[in-house]
């Protein structure tokens, strides 16, 4: 069932409870450090935070005691009591506080309310106290602290955080912290921050040597190692394979486009901070593409379309360069060059429903094979400004929201959330810890077709323009592969892993036997690697499974003599001897079911 996006938490008691508790946090800081100047302190998705300009750096133990201070007010049970003023009152009240004292005045001139977001109205200027404290905030709160569980509150940690996001005004100390109703579920959300600590794709890409980001080369930018290379080659292979199966062709285009390309697309209007400067190449202007998309529909229009031809499917996994700041790159996920799995289908009005489940569908499938059950889907729709004929957004709405629920998917609705040009599905899937990542986007455009002028001659002999859907369904493969590495935690599932088998022989004229063995193995398609190493056999076996090798093939004497293996998972199963073609039988059945 459909319902508005993020209300349903902001309305909730858990919703309460953290921006309380980010009060109370504020109380105990200042317990500690009474000079100190507060700034504003919301609750956010999986907890609260709360700005400072404190006398000096904040230590972990420092947030042992703020914590304990917590506890103490918590129980007390000070009810929240709130108080509508004036800004004069309030200027009063603050005056030793520069941070709430421009808040004010920005709630004066009724452009910013208390949190510095923009409004249209002048607000209300109204306050909280509990006990000691007395903060400039809107609400909601819980009735008193003693609503707030103190065995389900944790600070986790201090970052530095700008004034209003703006690098040129103070620098604060933002404490962040954690509230739930139950201590079980602190204790479950702790599990998982640290479960995703051990996950982080930046730290795992460095112990398997899959990728790097060096500063020589610039930062974003992203160097894939040979096992991270065999990863994404696999990825690749896959999914050109499905592509093909299903109507798919495929195009390549290159790397820059002349400034009248982008002007005619619109990105230099619309898209021009997130370009690179241009490259002047004999007086003419060319700029690296941030997109795929005007290139595909100068493929299409390159020749006469009837309205026979279409649904046409164009497929491209195209490296796109977007400039980002360098303070939110982060690993894989955010970078300034990545590989985007591109597709665009252009189909006639009376086929749009069905490509639409087409695409859906296929997007399901695609990601199911790479371990993903669980999906949410989030519905955007035509926002104030837009271009399109109105009954073609209302048909495309419908026909997307449609799709999501034959498909029984759960799904959100963004009102008027969708791009200017056209709404959009985006799939986001959970991972093996819980956490979302938003890969797939199936998005229309009305705009593309009426800039570039494209169209097919319809069975009454007249030009007719085709609907176009943007469709990116792994997101980059960049992306997609943090979210790989973080989902399986390295260990990724034999189809994918960049080594399958570890073969160990235990001594130096066990080598021979392993290096035939291998031989047979990579005939039959397995990824396999003799240790040749002088180390000893359990080094090897424990250095193995650090790697997160699927299968350790140890080759002894008695193996030789029956032409087998020992074959031990990374899992610590030991399986014992087993015939050679026994095990190659069980690794072709589990890399071939994905499994």
């Amino acid at each position: 069932m459909a319902v508005k996006h993020n209300t349903e938490y902001e309305n909730s008691h858990l919703y309460r409870v953290r921006h309380s508790a980010a009060h109370v946090m504020a109380e105990a800081v200042l317990e500690l450090f009474p000079q100190g100047k507060v700034a504003i302190g919301p609750a956010i998705a999986d907890g609260f935070y709360y700005d400072f300009d404190l006398p000096r750096a904040l230590t972990p133990e420092d947030l042992e005691v703020i914590e304990q201070n917590m506890k103490k007010i918590i129980k007390a049970g000070h009810p929240f009591e709130k108080k509508v003023i004036s800004a004069a009152e309030a200027k009063k009240i603050f005056a030793d506080q520069p941070f709430k004292l421009e808040l004010i005045e920005g709630l004066e001139l009724g452009g910013t309310d208390e949190d510095g977001n923009p409004v249209d109205e002048k607000p209300e200027i109204s306050l909280y106290r509990q006990n000691t404290f007395v903060d400039l905030c809107r609400g909601p709160h819980v009735a008193t602290t003693s609503e707030i569980n103190p065995d389900a509150v944790k600070l986790l940690n201090v970052s530095g955080a700008y004034w209003r996001g703006d690098e040129k005004r103070p620098m604060l100390q933002r404490i962040y912290g954690t509230a739930w109703e139950k201590a079980e579920e602190l204790q479950e959300y702790l599990w998982k921050q640290e479960e995703a600590r051990k996950r982080d794709h930046r730290k795992l890409g460095k112990e398997l040597d899959l990728f790097s980001i060096n500063d020589e080369v610039g930062q974003g930018l992203i160097l894939w190692h040979p096992k991270g290379a065999k990863i994404r080659m696999l990825i690749e292979r896959f999914w050109i394979n499905e592509h093909e199966k299903n109507g798919y062709d495929f195009v390549y285009t290159p790397h820059i486009g002349k400034s009248q390309l982008w002007e005619t697309s619109g990105h230099l209007g619309f898209y021009n901070e997130n370009m690179y400067a241009p490259i002047d190449i004999e007086g003419t202007k060319y700029y690296i593409k941030p997109m795929n998309c005007p290139f595909h529909l100068y493929i299409y229009k390159s020749n006469i379309r009837s309205y026979r031809d279409l649904p046409i499917r164009y497929a491209e996994n195209g490296t796109v360069y977007r400039y980002e700041r360098s303070g939110v790159l982060h690993g894989l996920t955010r970078v300034r060059g990545f590989t985007q799995d591109d597709a665009h289908h252009f189909c006639r009005p009376d086929q749009m429903p069905d490509e639409i489940d087409f695409v859906v569908e296929f997007s399901i499938n695609m990601l199911k094979a790479f371990g993903f059950r669980d999906f949410q889907a989030y519905l955007s729709t035509k926002p104030e400004k837009s271009v399109g004929d109105p009954a073609q957004w209302l048909a495309a709405e419908q026909a997307l929201e449609e799709s999501l629920k034959r498909h029984n998917l759960p799904y959100e609705i963004d009102q008027g959330g969708g791009a200017f040009y056209g709404p959009k599905i985006d799939f986001k899937v959970n991972d093996a810890i819980g956490r979302e990542w938003q890969l797939t986007t199936v998005q229309f455009d009305f705009n593309e077709p009426e800039r570039f002028d494209i169209s097919f001659i319809g069975e009454d002999g007249q030009p007719q323009r085709p609907y176009m859907i943007h469709r990116a369904l792994l997101g980059s493969l960049e992306r997609f592969f943090g979210v790989l590495i973080e989902h399986y935690g390295g260990a990724f599932p034999a189809w994918l892993a960049p080594i399958q088998a570890e073969l160990i022989p235990i001594a130096d004229r066990h080598i021979d036997y392993a290096n035939k063995v291998a031989r047979e193995l990579r005939l039959e398609g397995l990824r396999v690697h003799v240790d040749v190493r002088s180390d000893r056999m359990n080094a090897k076996i424990r250095d193995a499974q650090n790697e997160k090798i699927p299968y350790m093939l140890i080759i002894g004497d008695k193996e030789m003599e029956s032409n087998a293996v020992s074959l031990r998972k990374r899992s610590g199963e030991d399986l014992g001897a087993i015939p050679v073609v026994d095990f190659i039988a069980l690794a072709r059945s589990e890399v071939d079911s994905k499994v």
